[in-house]
C-alpha cells in the first residue's frame, strides 16, 4: 500500500513539474529549432548581406530576414550584370526564364544623399520584385519580397511597435529631413535594423500593374505618431509625377525616396 501511494506522489510530482516547467521547455526547443542568422555574398561581387531569423507565429511560418534594408553596394551589382536584359517600358515582357536589370534614371537615383552605406530607395515595387528575383536566380535560395503579414510578423516579434518610443526609428521627427544609412539606430528584438522608420518597405501584395502596391513600416518622412508595424503606404501615379517619359519607368520613382526594401529567405524549401 505504501509503495502504491509513493508511486502516486511521484506521478503528482512529475505532472506538476511538467505543468511548471512545460512552457519554458517547448519554448526553450522552439528558440533550439530556429536557424542561426548568417552572412552571405551578393553574387558576382564582395558585397556582403546579413540575414536574422524570425520564428514562425502569427500565421506565418518561419523565415530569415535581412538585418538591415537592401543598400546601394548589394542593388547596383544587379544593374551591373551583363547576363541581364535591359528591359524599357516600351518593350514587350521577356519571357518568364529571362533575368531582367533595369534601365538607367531619369535623374540622380540616390536624391542627392549619396550611396555608401545607403538604402537603396525611389524603386518601383516592379524594380524590387526582379532584384529578389535576380538575386533568387544566382544564388540557388528562394529569396523573395516577404508579404505584409511576414513583415508585420518580424516587426511585432522583434517589438517594433515601440519602435519610436525605444529611439530605434529614423522618422521626420527627428531625421532632418533625409534618410540616414542603415544600421545607424538600435536593432530591434531580433537583431533588425530600421523596420520601422527610414525607408517604407515593400511587401508582396500579389499585384501585377504598376499600381498600386504596398510599402510597410513607415520613413523618415512619416511623424512618429504613425510609425508603427500596422503603418502602410499605398502607391499611385503621384509617386512618378516628375518622370517626363512615355511610357514612364517601371523602374523607377521621381517622387517616392520615402521607399525601399528588404528581402526573405523561407526556413522551408519552395
Amino acid at each position: 500500500m505504501t509503495q502504491g501511494r509513493s508511486l502516486v506522489v511521484a506521478v503528482l510530482v512529475a505532472v506538476a513539474g511538467l505543468a511548471l516547467c512545460g512552457p519554458r521547455w517547448l519554448a526553450a526547443r522552439q528558440a533550439s529549432s530556429t536557424p542561426a542568422a548568417y552572412t552571405a555574398t551578393v553574387p558576382g561581387s564582395k558585397v556582403e548581406f546579413e540575414m536574422a531569423p524570425v520564428p514562425g507565429g502569427d500565421g506565418v511560418a518561419g523565415f530569415w530576414i535581412g538585418r538591415r534594408e537592401l543598400t546601394w553596394a548589394e542593388y547596383d551589382v544587379f544593374r551591373a550584370d551583363p547576363e541581364a536584359k535591359v528591359q524599357r517600358a516600351d518593350e514587350p515582357p521577356p519571357g518568364a526564364d529571362a533575368l531582367t536589370r533595369p534601365t538607367p534614371p531619369y535623374a540622380d537615383e540616390a536624391f542627392g544623399y549619396g550611396k555608401a552605406g545607403m538604402p537603396v530607395l525611389s524603386i518601383t515595387h516592379h524594380a524590387a520584385a526582379e532584384y529578389a528575383r535576380w538575386l533568387a536566380r544566382r544564388s540557388g535560395l528562394p529569396y523573395r519580397l516577404p508579404t505584409e503579414r511576414e513583415w508585420e510578423r518580424a516587426c511585432r516579434a522583434g517589438g517594433d511597435d515601440e519602435a519610436v518610443a525605444r529611439g530605434r526609428a529614423w522618422v521626420r521627427d527627428n531625421a532632418g529631413d533625409a534618410p540616414h544609412p542603415v544600421g545607424t539606430r538600435p536593432a530591434n528584438a531580433l537583431g533588425v535594423f530600421d523596420l520601422v522608420g527610414n525607408l517604407a518597405e515593400w511587401v508582396d501584395d500579389g499585384a501585377d500593374a504598376l499600381y498600386p502596391h504596398v510599402a510597410k513600416g513607415a520613413s523618415w518622412t512619416d511623424p512618429g505618431s504613425g510609425a508603427s508595424c500596422a503603418a502602410r503606404r499605398v502607391s499611385n501615379l503621384a509617386w512618378n509625377e516628375r518622370d517626363p517619359q512615355d511610357p514612364q519607368s517601371i523602374w523607377w520613382h521621381t517622387d517616392a525616396s520615402f521607399v525601399g526594401v528588404r528581402l526573405i529567405r523561407p526556413f522551408a524549401a519552395e
